[in-house]
């Protein structure tokens, strides 16, 4: 007996109108799978056992860009460090002691609707409050004082900045190599490429960057593969070093001893340009 062409178009219509709803879900709210900010209210006070100083930034579309300042004396630059996608600067400004102990200014922002910042996120809009926090930056410190560090989101971010702009060098630490061929591993049954607002195209951003890059990667990272970091070494290879840290996970790398060893080596550009390690 055949079937009528009626009795397929409801046994298609279904999963056409489900799949076609979880497209739309993700569209309109895939900022809560990619961010996961921790609010502060206005008048939190950060505390920390070493100096530094709060700012704040106005936008001129009404956002509030949030930082932190972190000074030593006779410090050979400052390292402006760019976070992950979770927390606040209430968490992250731990990591300022990692540069501060090595001779540099540490200085972090929140991303918009993380911490105190406050504002419509978009991709443009996070590289723009990027961009307009490093053009000040840039007139408390000589650009050839500026270390860009970007960390798993910051990445992408980061190499932006560094494509725009002129610094001593960037660090990527545990990054991505785009920000679609991050998330198709988990969202391969989606149409990302119409669905992602985000993009980040670290793949793209470094061809464009003159300075020295270091790339610090795990090769026992379970969330942005070391193949990622990998890959942008070998697009780069002119200009970067891939540093491996064997048994590195994505959230652990200050744990490890030669993590602080590169890095201060990095830092004092002792580290060989261009120096494959596997």
């Amino acid at each position: 007996m055949l079937l009528s062409p009626f009795f397929w178009a409801n046994v298609l219509f279904w999963p056409a109108v489900i799949y076609g709803g979880l497209c739309l879900f993700f569209y309109f709210f895939q900022d809560y799978f990619f961010f996961r900010p921790e609010m502060l209210p206005k008048n939190f006070e950060y505390r920390y056992p070493f100096p530094f100083t709060e700012h704040t930034f106005e936008m001129e579309d009404g956002g509030v860009i949030n930082a932190l300042q972190f000074k030593v004396p006779n410090s050979q630059g400052v390292v402006f460090y760019l976070k992950g996608n979770s927390r606040s600067l209430k968490g992250w400004g731990k990591f300022a002691k990692d540069f501060v102990s090595k001779g540099y200014d540490f200085f972090m922002i929140d991303y918009r609707g993380f911490g105190k910042s406050k504002g419509r996120r978009t991709e443009s809009i996070l590289l723009n409050d990027a961009q307009t926090v490093y053009k000040w930056l840039s007139k408390e410190y000589p650009e050839e004082q500026i270390v860009v560090y970007g960390r798993s989101l910051g990445s992408g971010i980061g190499a932006r900045l560094a494509s725009w702009n002129d610094p001593r060098m960037l660090i990527l630490d545990s990054p991505y190599f785009s920000f679609y061929h991050q998330i198709r591993q988990y969202g391969w049954w989606l149409p990302l490429r119409y669905l992602l607002r985000y993009h980040l195209r670290t793949d793209q951003f470094l061809k464009k960057v003159s300075c020295p890059i270091y790339i610090i990667h795990g090769n026992k990272d379970r969330l942005i593969s070391y193949a990622q970091g990998k890959r942008l070494h070998e697009i780069s290879a002119d200009r970067s070093t891939l540093i491996t840290i064997e048994g590195g996970g994505h959230n652990n790398l200050p744990n490890f001893p030669e993590y602080h060893e590169h890095l201060y080596d990095i830092l004092n550009e002792q580290e060989a340009l261009v120096m494959y390690t596997k």
